[in-house]
C-alpha cells in the first residue's frame, strides 16, 4: 500500500465514525427528551442499555448514568454528571454493557470488544451529550490479569499516537501529558483542529485490572484544562 493509499484509507475510516458520531448525536438529543430505560440480567448484559433522564432546566438537576454492571465494573466506575467541569453541560447519557462503543475519532469502528477480543470480564461505556455541540464518550474493560490489561493499555496508547502525525489540515491529537491518582495513572491528549485551535482531547486509563479510554469531542471553550479535569475525574472513578 503506497503512502497516499495509507492516509485516503485513515480518511475514510474517520469520515465514517464522524458520520456515526453525528447519527449518534441526533439518536441521543431525542432520547433526553424523556427517559428511556431497559432491564438486563447477567445473561442478557451483552444488550443492555440505560439512558438517563435530561436535566430539569427549573431545578437545574443533573442527569446521572445508572445500569447495573457487570461483577467489578459498572456505570459507578465511568464518568459521572458531577464531574465535568463548569462550562460543560451535560443533558443525557446513554450507558451500554457490550464493549462496543467506538473507542474514539481515531479508531476508526474499532470496539474495546475488538481490542480485547472478547477477553474482558466485564466491559462499560457511557455516551454523554452536552447542551454545547459537544460529546464525551467513554468506554472500559476489565480484564482477567494485570498482565493483559497492561497489553490492552500499550494498544489504546498506540492508536491514539497513531493521530498524533497528520497530513497539514487534518486534525490530530497533541503531545501526551501524564497524570496519577491513587491506584491509577492516565495519558492525556489535547485534540486540534487542522487550522491549530484546541477542542476537546482523549485519555487513555488504567487501574490494577481495568483499561478505559474517554474522549471528549467539540470546541470547549477551555479545551486542555477541561480535558485534563474529565480525564482525573474518570481516573478516579475506575479506581475506586
Amino acid at each position: 500500500m503506497t503512502e497516499n493509499q495509507a492516509v485516503q484509507q485513515k480518511s475514510v475510516r474517520r469520515n465514517r465514525v464522524a458520520a456515526a458520531a453525528c447519527f449518534a448525536a441526533a439518536l441521543i438529543a431525542v432520547s433526553v427528551v424523556g427517559t428511556q430505560s431497559a432491564t438486563a440480567d447477567g445473561a442478557a448484559q451483552d444488550a443492555a442499555h440505560r439512558t438517563a433522564a435530561a436535566a430539569d432546566p427549573v431545578t437545574a438537576a443533573r442527569p446521572t448514568a445508572v445500569a447495573a454492571g457487570a461483577p467489578g465494573l459498572g456505570s459507578a466506575d465511568l464518568v459521572q454528571s458531577e464531574d465535568f467541569r463548569r462550562g460543560l453541560n451535560p443533558v443525557g447519557a446513554t450507558i451500554a454493557l457490550a464493549g462496543r462503543e467506538g473507542l474514539s475519532a481515531c479508531s476508526g469502528e474499532e470496539t474495546m470488544r475488538d481490542l480485547t477480543k472478547g477477553r474482558a470480564t466485564a466491559y462499560a461505556s457511557v455516551n454523554w451529550t452536552l447542551d454545547t455541540d459537544g460529546l464525551l464518550i467513554e468506554s472500559a474493560a476489565s480484564a482477567p490479569t494485570g498482565a493483559e490489561a497492561a497489553t490492552w493499555e500499550k494498544q489504546l496508547v498506540a492508536l491514539v499516537q497513531d493521530c498524533q502525525d497528520e497530513p497539514a489540515g487534518h486534525w490530530y491529537y497533541g503531545a501526551a501529558h501524564t497524570l496519577t491518582v491513587t491506584g491509577g495513572t492516565a495519558r492525556w491528549y489535547p485534540v486540534y483542529s487542522g487550522d491549530g485551535v484546541a477542542g476537546g482531547g482523549v485519555a487513555v486509563l488504567r487501574s490494577g485490572t481495568r483499561v478505559a479510554i474517554v474522549e471528549l469531542t467539540g470546541r470547549p471553550t477551555d479545551a486542555p484544562a477541561d480535558v485534563e479535569g474529565i480525564a482525573t475525574a474518570a481516573l478516579n472513578r475506575l479506581s475506586s
